[in-house]
């Protein structure tokens, strides 16, 4: 059965524009990691029946997913039945691979990179995208960060939480952060390789619980450890509403005020003056801490966050904010205009009259 899928955005019915920028994305096919780099502990996918494919880590089971995790015209499909009319794509975290060797990383985040920037030429009013990069190897970072921003057009790009346990304030990452405030590039910040996980591999406790703490201890890591102070223009955003870390800022900065011989060592301005620094999206669940996070943050640091296509997200994307019992400037900022601010783009490039653009010519591994 053929599906009319638009091209161009659709808009809510209050003729607002939703911006989803946390959505993860997939190729449908890439080739053999473990034959081409010489080693396992690479994801591959089985497409082991139509629509779906079972995402694997050598041969043990990691994951199930539909088409909707590769295919955008399904995607688009699904957002405009939800009235979402752009989405921010960037790969799916288990992709980081930061502990395989550097060169490896790099291949394959080019790869990666180049597809999700077809997609976008495919389909520049509904996709925007981030990349990703070999975070353990600082050089070849700013190399592929310089080419999202200078050649693939990204206005930005996704990392983990922590590199091969390097925390977010390590000497190390400090160049790649200050090469992102140089070429005016946003990062998203994502959770992955949580804290504990050996403890909490029970009751899928590392996504419930390992999660949040992880994102908290890496905004305290770039808190604590100057980043921010170093580099007052960059653009950072963290999922999930920032884990835990705005439920426990209370904590954080009553501990930096008794115990500033532990908590102030690398950077001597409290937690709090840093509170409207950064962005979240806004993936929380539950509308008292929506309700939390407007009031310790504003609306303007708040923008729509789903984790589609995978079922800790949303499922109704952008319910939770139109459910808010606030005026439309205080939704539409939260829809759109915060997610415009952060990536510095302009509402206009996507509301437009729709474009036809020919396919994309992607780069191959």
């Amino acid at each position: 059965m053929h599906i009319h899928t638009p091209t161009h955005p659709v808009l809510t019915d209050s003729g607002l524009l939703k911006i989803d920028i946390h959505t993860h994305i997939l190729p449908a096919t890439w080739p053999n990691l473990r034959e081409r780099y010489g080693y396992g502990g690479f994801i591959r996918l089985e497409h082991h029946k139509p629509c779906c494919a079972r995402m694997m880590m050598d041969d043990k089971f990691f994951r199930e997913i539909e088409d909707n995790c590769w295919d955008p015209k399904v995607r688009m499909h699904e957002c405009s039945q939800h009235k979402v009319g752009v989405q921010v794509l960037s790969t799916v975290p288990v992709m980081f691979n930061y502990w395989a060797k550097p060169e490896h990383t790099y291949d394959l985040s080019k790869f990666l990179n180049d597809h999700i920037a077809g997609i976008v030429a495919d389909y520049p009013d509904r996709f925007i995208g981030l990349g990703t990069l070999p975070m353990q190897d600082t050089e070849l970072s700013i190399k592929e960060l310089e080419r999202c921003v200078k050649e693939l057009g990204m206005p930005g790009i996704q990392i983990g939480t922590n590199i091969n346990g390097q925390n977010l304030d390590a000497a190390e990452l400090f160049p790649i952060f200050e090469a992102a405030q140089d070429l005016g590039a946003a990062i998203f910040v994502h959770p992955w390789d949580m804290l504990g996980k050996d403890r909490t591999s029970k009751y899928w406790m590392p996504w419930l619980v390992g999660m949040p703490a992880e994102t908290t201890v890496a905004i305290c890591s770039m808190i604590f450890g100057g980043v921010f102070e170093r580099l007052p223009k960059l653009r950072v955003a963290f999922a999930h509403g920032g884990g835990s870390f705005p439920s426990t800022i209370g904590r954080i900065a009553h501990g930096f005020e008794v115990r500033p011989d532990l908590c102030a060592i690398d950077n001597n301005v409290n937690p709090r003056d840093y509170l409207g620094k950064f962005y979240f999206d806004s993936l929380v669940h539950d509308p008292l801490m929506l309700e939390y996070l407007v009031n310790l943050v504003g609306a303007e640091k708040i923008a729509l966050g789903t984790d589609y296509p995978f079922p800790l997200g949303e499922l109704e994307p952008g319910k939770l904010i139109e459910s808010m019992p606030y005026d439309l400037a205080t939704i539409e900022r939260m829809l759109n205009g915060t997610a415009l601010e952060w990536l510095n783009l302009k509402k206009e490039q996507f509301l437009k009259e729709p474009t036809i653009k020919s396919a994309s010519s992607v780069v191959g591994l």
